[in-house]
């Protein structure tokens, strides 16, 4: 027993008086965290396998009850071993074993005012929060500025994409996570705006690994963060929203009751890009906001808006998509934007009677509100007051309505993650679940509050219809997002077009560049509980059958998700299970056919698999495959094409 605390002691790190520092390994002990104090400054790094993932970064923040950033010294450390299992049904994984082990240092400022820095080490992720004490009548604290930062080393390479300017975009919505990426870029790259990076990061250590850095566990209590654009060494640190967010109103500095802490920073380590892929750390490090007297019923929905636009949203064309989803088995339909004008009350009640009749339950949207945008499209000024919104959700629970789609939310600030919280607690009372659209990332979210459903956060679907650049770099961007965004939260994309033009008359409008598997690939790729697919009434009969069978069929909640090959903006190969059911998914955005040899372990000698595959035509073709070798399935992405095994 003595030499196992022994061992454990020496894992976690122990502390040297003089030096001022401590260290925390992973279980397994290849991922290791070093914090010091130096001349009153305090830091961090990590490696992992020996080699360095961040140099010396700093750590600390500035209040407005005292200064902890610098002038700090060291006071002393505990730890403990974190042994957590735990079930979600909206994310990669059902069954979750977290195990890490925790070191929190204690710093004391020049004020004698002392300030924890806990880290949690599993044996690939990080995750790392400020947590403060009353400090004796102060029971209230302002984080003015964080100096948290991550210092890459120089041969880093960045896949990132920008903090917009606020107010700008389509009725001054922005930001709402929508820009284009850099990728593979140097790591001192400026941003588009010059305001930084959004959440997550991903960052390619050259030789010494990959690492990907996003924040969880934002509710009420704090803002949402950014990164900063880097300095010439390379150091990212956290940013706060901009004044100018949510058209100035609330404040940038968020506040805090004490005692209390900030959010988690997470930093997922790898020499490869499985654990980058495969992380659960949003959720590891959160609890539940509020517990659900509801059952939740997760699925398929169809949407006019998407291909059909504004003018859809009338009583008759919603009857179509009624009627398709139910012909597909689609559990949803989701009406957009003005329904309330168009439809009205009184025949939206009827709607919802003649979805039901069709075994399809119905999602609404709403405006997040208007007073910080221009926003014509309605229902407006109703989710941001706790009294209209409540006299809302009772009419939509009394007719049987599910769920609410909310968008155009106005910036990152505290006041806006209040909002959200607010939104998603009253929408349970009513037993009604969540979309957000033009919003920012979720952090944590799937596991903090039992009724949400998704994200958009993401250049996603609406952007194909609206201009051909997006078409062209479709592909390009689909194979980023189950390596970065999608990493890290649900994705709210609304994709899996069968459509080959984006028109009422699929004659018109922008072109499609993708083939039909790629997009039923997406289906697989794009993980969200709840997927509104892009297909139309005329898919019914233009679309391969095939294609339709296998949405169909396609689940969208996962027991458990496995990284199998790719690299971002390249190519990207997933697997993912639903109860004893694999499908392994892939895509290419390359302009050369792709040939590629597949370890498959999930498979074995003699399997029969449903083999979906391009032809040189770019036709879609499916065939039965008898598997020779699991750990080496050879196949062949075309261009812009798509694969997918299903067994």
């Amino acid at each position: 027993m003595k030499r196992q605390a022994f061992l454990f002691a020496f894992a976690l790190g122990a502390c040297s008086l003089w030096a001022q520092q401590a260290s925390v390994s992973g279980p397994d002990s290849q991922l290791k965290v070093e914090v010091s104090v130096e001349a009153g400054n305090p830091f961090y790094s990590v490696t992992y396998k020996g080699k360095t993932i961040l140099e010396k970064s700093p750590l600390g923040f500035v209040s407005n009850v005292g200064d902890f950033s610098k002038g700090m010294t060291y006071v002393g450390q505990k730890t403990r071993s974190v042994k957590e299992n735990y079930r979600m049904d909206r994310i990669k994984q059902s069954e979750v074993e977290y195990h890490a082990n925790e070191l929190t240092v204690t710093l004391q400022n020049a004020d004698k005012r002392p300030m924890d820095v806990t880290f949690r080490v599993s044996d690939n992720d990080i995750a790392f929060r400020y947590e403060m004490p009353r400090y004796g009548e102060t029971g209230s604290i302002v984080i003015e500025k964080e100096m948290t930062g991550f210092d890459f080393p120089a041969q880093t390479t960045v896949f990132l994409t920008p903090q917009s300017d606020p107010m700008i975009g389509w009725k001054r919505t922005k930001p709402s996570y929508e820009e284009e990426y850099i990728t593979d870029a140097p790591l001192t790259t400026r941003s588009q705006y010059g305001h930084g990076f959004t959440f997550p990061g991903l960052f390619h250590i050259g030789d010494n690994g990959w690492a990907l850095v996003s924040e969880t566990g934002v509710d009420a209590k704090y803002c949402a963060s950014h990164l900063s654009d880097a300095t010439t060494e390379g150091l990212f640190t956290i940013a706060f929203p901009m004044p100018e967010e949510n058209n100035g109103n609330g404040t940038v500095a968020p506040g805090l009751a004490l005692p209390g802490a900030t959010p988690w920073r997470t930093v997922t380590v790898g020499d490869n890009l499985k654990p980058i892929v495969e992380t659960t750390v949003p959720w590891d490090v959160v609890k539940p906001r509020f517990n659900s007297e509801h059952d939740y019923k997760y699925g398929k929905g169809t949407w006019s808006w998407i291909v059909w636009q504004d003018a859809s949203i009338n009583y008759d064309d919603q009857m179509r998509f009624i009627d398709l989803s139910s012909a597909m088995g689609f559990q949803y339909i989701l009406v957009d934007c003005g329904w309330d004008v168009n439809i009205g009350y009184d025949r939206m009640e009827k709607l919802v009677e003649y979805a039901n009749s069709k075994n399809v339950d119905v999602f609404l949207w709403y405006s997040s509100s208007g007073y910080w945008n221009d926003i014509v499209q309605s229902p407006t000024n109703q989710m941001d007051s706790p009294i209209e919104r409540k006299q809302a959700m009772k009419w939509l629970k009394e007719i049987g309505v599910k769920g609410i789609k909310v968008d155009f939310f106005g910036g990152d600030k505290q006041e806006t993650m209040r909002l959200y919280e607010a939104i998603l607690s009253d929408a349970d009372d009513y037993g009604l679940m969540v979309i957000f659209h033009g919003c920012t990332l979720p952090r944590g979210w799937e596991r903090m509050y039992p009724n949400y459903v998704g994200s958009e956060a993401v250049l996603a679907s609406e952007n194909l219809v609206f201009n051909q650049h997006f078409d062209d770099m479709e592909a390009f961007n689909a194979c980023l997002h189950p390596f970065i965004r999608n990493t890290v939260g649900c994705m709210e994309f609304g994709g899996t077009f069968l459509n080959k033009r984006y028109n009422r008359t699929n004659d018109g409008g922008t072109t499609r560049k993708t083939t039909d598997v790629f997009q039923l690939a997406t289906a697989v790729l794009f993980q969200n509980p709840i997927q509104n697919f892009a297909i139309t009434p005329n898919n019914l009969t233009d679309a391969p059958q095939p294609a339709l069978d296998f949405l169909k069929e396609v689940p969208t909640t996962w027991d458990e998700t496995v990284f199998i090959d790719g690299y971002p903006g390249k190519y990207c190969v997933l697997a993912r299970r639903h109860a004893d059911k694999w499908y392994v998914a892939g895509i290419n955005a390359q302009k050369e056919p792709l040939k590629l040899t597949l370890n498959l372990p999930m498979l074995q000698k003699g399997d029969k698999v449903s083999y979906y595959s391009d032809s040189k035509d770019r036709s879609l073709q499916m065939k039965q495959m008898e598997i020779k070798k699991a750990e080496e399935v050879k196949v062949t992405i075309q261009s812009e094409g798509g694969i997918i095994l299903v067994k």
